[in-house]
């Protein structure tokens, strides 16, 4: 059996296209964000309350501290929504999006969890906020990877939407020798 040749540019003819839908995805993403910085705030509030541990603000602030709270939680709002860009921009560009994706918030998570060794605050502080930015690299990257799985759609050339390729097509039973005589 033989195959008929194509120039490589031609698309294949039964092949489906990528479809991106933005509106789900940056919805998604908005959520995302909400998410974020309530993970950042209840972090912050478990380290004060829970643990008595003072991340971001000295202990005398008390469990609410000062204003580098709220940027932290605007800063992981700012992450999410960022991190919907970049996942926009991979799903419009490049084949495996979410694997590109998943490397890009796993290496920004690695760092955003080290970072805080980096300072010269007491070890306690260290641990609860790597702690904290773990929890909301995994958050991100998860809740935006189903996200965006679930803003793509298949296209065929000439048909509808799809969000998943049709079933093979059935082979007829197989037929023995004895089963023409009978």
């Amino acid at each position: 059996m033989t195959t008929p040749m194509r120039r490589p540019e031609e698309p294949a003819s039964d092949s489906p296209v990528r479809w991106i839908e933005p509106g789900p995805l940056w919805a998604g993403g908005v959520a995302t964000a909400i998410v974020a910085a309530m993970i950042a705030l209840v972090g912050i509030l478990v380290s004060r309350w829970l643990f008595t541990i003072p991340i971001l603000a000295p202990r005398r602030d008390g469990a609410w501290g000062d204003a580098s709270t709220g940027m932290y939680v605007l800063a992981a709002a700012g992450a999410a929504l960022a991190a919907t860009a970049i996942m926009h921009l991979l799903l419009l560009t490049t084949p495996r999006p979410q694997v590109f994706f998943g490397w890009i918030i796993g290496l920004a998570t690695i760092v955003a969890v080290v970072f805080p060794f980096s300072t010269t605050a007491a070890v306690d502080q260290k641990f609860a906020t790597a702690l904290v930015n773990l929890v909301l690299g995994i958050a991100i990257g998860t809740l935006l990877g189903q996200v965006a799985g679930r803003a793509v759609r298949r296209r065929r050339p000439g048909g509808g939407y799809q969000s998943s390729p049709p079933p093979p097509p059935s082979s007829p039973p197989s037929r023995t020798v004895g089963d023409q005589y009978r």
